[in-house]
């Protein structure tokens, strides 16, 4: 259990209530949703923390692996078969995130008070009778509220025009406020350490996190005059967009997280990062601020004895709203390591039921760092009007940039579970099918089924579910499908393609081929050259 206020915690089992299911609150089933399949959109916990309750075992050694660690399997070895599982495995990767990658992130203090209005937010907050405060400002949009808020980290490259022409208030907040950069890890300074001591373990991104958290608190309290307390999204960019990460990843109260070239520290995979050319290394994150926590510095030169890595944070915001944003033109901001990690993160969104909910789109033209890109544009309102507005449909695009695409199913060897809500999760991967099924093994072995994500000017990106329709164990497939004319596959994951255009096979990974009788797993792809769905599709077995 969670010890209460900044103590390290007790590593015990103990008994503890589950909650069915994921708490959140739900926006409502959208009939307009690519497929034309209805699909629930989940917004925020009404809690910073859902899974306090949870019993989280001593981990142990951390054995040494290359690849990604499987996000849905337990600290004790045993994998989750139930949505409703997922809640305390999140609470099992939060703790071991907080002891080797940002430092521990304090529960709620003692007294936490503040203002809102229309011009800013003032936050006072008292712990063990220690005090310390910060402000915010406010810029409302045109209209009557009270209207989401979307926190600004730093002030850099968010795209605020757009925000505030979306109906949400921009509420810019200065990080330093509460953890400053330029101080040595033994001498920490800002509101967080002025409260939790200077010597802290903890890193400014946590710092930044925890800032973040007292904002939502005071909004909490405010009534709901003009802010309202359940539509809170979070950006920033550079080291601001690793603070709006984790920020996100550590309040389940944040609808909308939305990192912009967060770099190396941020998103990116770890255990991708160290061998991705160009990249910061993880030993100049670590040294160049106390970004992270001091826990960390022991793993920057063996990142594969890391128990958790970044595609597991991503998947701390599941369900909850994410977009991605990433720049390929600058290699020190490693965002094929950023593509491996949301790739990885996207899987849990899956097995949820909720692959919508998360964006990644780094196929942008300019490189320069933290400009406000036309190509963000789009999925940036859309994701505002879902998470924060409750209306719209969510973006659910992945298009990566093919300078820099990562690997998925090069940095794992796990299978992403069928998670259902009644405790007999199956293997294979989740999702709805939806679309229209595709032909399938005249042996009457597999199908295939194709679903529309989403489309944009010149391309879009669809996904196919694989199917065991027969009595046994299915050991590999494959996928034919023709794309019409002028058009090529522009990325594609959790397959092995052969061919661009035209006839093109996709065939299983190595981890994805063995489906139960019953069981799914699903292949996406991006095409460039033309909106018009593929034909010919069929399944056999492999």
């Amino acid at each position: 259990m969670r010890l209460t206020r900044y103590r390290p915690r007790l590593w015990a089992v103990v008994a503890f209530a589950a909650v069915a299911g994921l708490t959140t609150t739900t926006l409502g089933a959208q009939a307009d949703a690519p497929g034309g399949q209805a699909r629930t959109v989940l917004a925020a916990a009404a809690v910073e923390d859902d899974g306090a309750d949870c019993a989280v075992p001593s981990p142990g050694p951390s054995p040494s692996q290359s690849l990604l660690p499987d996000p849905f399997t337990r600290i004790d070895g045993t994998r989750i078969s139930d949505r409703s599982d997922w809640r305390c495995r999140r609470a099992e990767i939060r703790e071991l995130a907080e002891r080797t990658v940002y430092g521990q992130k304090p529960e709620r203090p003692d007294s936490v008070t503040g203002t809102v209005s229309a011009t800013g937010i003032t936050v006072n907050v008292t712990e063990q009778g220690r005090s310390a405060s910060f402000s915010a400002s406010v810029d409302l949009p045109s209209g009557t509220g009270p209207f989401p808020a979307v926190v600004v980290l730093g002030g850099l490259g968010a795209d605020t025009a757009t925000i505030k022409a979306s109906g949400a208030a921009v509420v810019s907040f200065d990080p330093y406020a509460v953890g400053r950069e330029g101080t040595p890890r033994s001498s920490k300074q800002g509101a967080f350490y002025s409260l939790y001591g200077a010597s802290s373990s903890t890193g400014l991104l946590m710092a930044w996190s925890w800032g973040v958290s007292r904002i939502i608190d005071v909004i909490e309290q405010s009534g709901g005059s003009v802010l309202r307390a359940d539509a809170t999204g979070v950006t920033g960019c550079s080291r601001f967009g690793k603070g709006a990460f984790v920020a996100g990843a550590f309040d389940q109260r944040v609808a909308l997280t939305m990192p912009i070239e967060s770099g190396t520290g941020g998103a990116p995979a770890f255990r991708s990062v160290a061998g991705e050319s160009g990249s910061q290394p993880l030993s100049s994150a670590y040294g160049e601020q106390p970004w992270l926590g001091d826990a960390f510095g022991s793993y920057t030169g063996n990142p594969a004895s890391l128990p958790v890595d970044t595609h597991e944070i991503v998947a701390m915001v599941a369900p909850r709203g994410l977009l991605i944003m990433e720049n390929p033109h600058v290699d020190w901001l490693a965002a094929r390591s950023g593509s491996v990690a949301a790739l990885g993160g996207a899987e849990v969104y899956q097995a949820l039921g909720a692959r919508a909910n998360i964006s990644y789109v780094s196929d942008v033209q300019s490189g320069t760092h933290c400009a406000v890109r036309p190509e963000w544009r789009t999925p940036l309102q859309q994701s505002i009007a879902t998470f924060l507005r409750g209306s719209g449909q969510a973006p659910g695009v992945f298009r990566i940039a093919a300078s820099k695409r990562g690997d998925l199913a090069a940095w794992r060897n796990w299978q992403t579970p069928v998670l259902t809500d009644d405790g007999g999760g199956t293997g294979g991967s989740g999702g709805d099918s939806g679309g229209d099924t595709g032909g399938g093994d005249p042996g009457g072995v597999c199908a295939a089924s194709y679903r529309a994500v989403g489309s944009w000017s010149g391309g879009y990106q669809g996904e196919v579910t694989v199917r065991n329709t027969g009595g046994a164990a299915l050991s590999g497939w494959a996928v034919t499908l023709t794309l019409p004319g002028g058009q090529s596959l522009d990325n594609l994951w959790n397959g092995q393609p052969s061919g661009t255009s035209g006839s093109v096979t996709v065939r299983n990974t190595a981890w994805n081929g063995t489906l139960a009788p019953g069981g799914t797993t699903t292949f996406g792809f991006v095409v460039a050259g033309g909106a018009t769905p593929p034909g010919g599709l069929a399944c056999t077995g492999g």
